[in-house]
């Protein structure tokens, strides 16, 4: 009897040295992150016959490092193509943007997906001086040298259309524009964004 119970005090012992172990090295990175969630909404200009059902949701967490962006959409038909980026102001015209990845709605007409990047206060671009671009790759390509600018904060969100065609599926009166807002150049309109956001953008809230 005193070795069973020995026994299993050592036992209950190990456990919670485990336990302690596991919240230790858990809590460590956790206790700096913060969290911060809020809706996209439907883009300014499109009228009721458009995507009438779209909605996206977004989830940052901070990593220390970096953030991790999670963002759902909702409501638009299956194998609808997307683009996300990251602008300076939600409405036309948005400014500065760049593009942060991909989105394609799946068959029960949602999709989720994370991207990793710096998604916060600190997140801006800036031209430091002027340099030859690239020689382009695609129409629409900027030529000659990029113009010089301080840096930008780019605290908004916004969401297009892959093509004019992915727009079409989405609902007849969705406009037919060709924007440039994917890797080709050759996106549709913008269906979602932080316009609910009336001051800089959900981005700032992100420290």
């Amino acid at each position: 009897m005193l070795n069973e119970h020995a026994s299993s005090r050592a036992r209950v012992m190990t456990g919670s040295a485990l336990m302690l172990g596991l919240l230790a090295f858990a809590g460590a990175p956790a206790e700096a992150a913060s969290t911060f969630s809020f809706p996209m909404v439907r883009a300014n200009g499109l009228d009721a016959g458009c995507a009438p059902r779209a909605a996206a949701y977004v989830t940052i967490r901070s990593l220390g490092f970096a953030e991790r962006m999670t963002v759902t959409v909702r409501g638009l038909p299956p194998g609808t193509a997307l683009d996300l980026f990251t602008i300076q102001a939600a409405d036309f015209p948005f400014g500065i943007g760049w593009y942060v990845g991909d989105l394609e709605v799946g068959r029960d007409g949602t999709v989720t997906k994370s991207f990793v990047g710096r998604f916060n206060v600190e997140t801006f671009a800036l031209g430091a001086g002027q340099r030859p671009v690239p020689a382009p790759t695609h129409a629409g390509d900027a030529r000659g040298r990029n113009p010089a600018f301080a840096p930008i904060h780019t605290y908004h969100l916004g969401i297009w259309f892959n093509s004019p065609a992915d727009a079409a599926r989405a609902g007849g009166t969705c406009p037919a524009n060709v924007t440039p807002f994917n890797g080709e150049h050759s996106a549709g309109v913008q269906v979602l964004s932080t316009r609910n956001f009336v001051a800089a953008g959900p981005l700032q809230r992100v420290d």
